[in-house]
């Protein structure tokens, strides 16, 4: 595995790592960080977070991770923890640009 590779994927762990403790100790859903997956839906059936969660959630991204998350990509990225940081990688990227 080249280093770019190893790079994205270390990068990509810190994110779900953060977005993980983001749903925990700003969202209070109750289960331990690590168990949460990583394709658990975050709405309805999922976690069960609701609208206003979502706001909490794309404040907290942003802040996090320095980026300004539209409203019109946000339907369809807001799906799992895994669409949230593929989200949040191509917002940083677009920045870096």
């Amino acid at each position: 595995m080249d280093e770019a590779l190893r790079s994205l994927i270390r990068r990509r762990e810190a994110i779900i790592d953060e977005v993980r403790k983001i749903l925990v100790d700003d969202l209070y859903v109750q289960v331990p960080p690590a168990s949460i997956e990583v394709d658990a839906l975050l709405f309805a059936t999922g976690l069960g977070l609701d609208s206003l969660d979502a706001v909490e959630l794309v404040v907290a991204s942003e802040q996090r991770f320095g980026v300004a998350m539209p409203m019109d990509v946000l339907r369809g990225q807001l799906r799992s923890i895994n669409t949230l940081a593929d989200l949040v990688i191509e917002l940083q990227d677009a920045k870096a640009r």
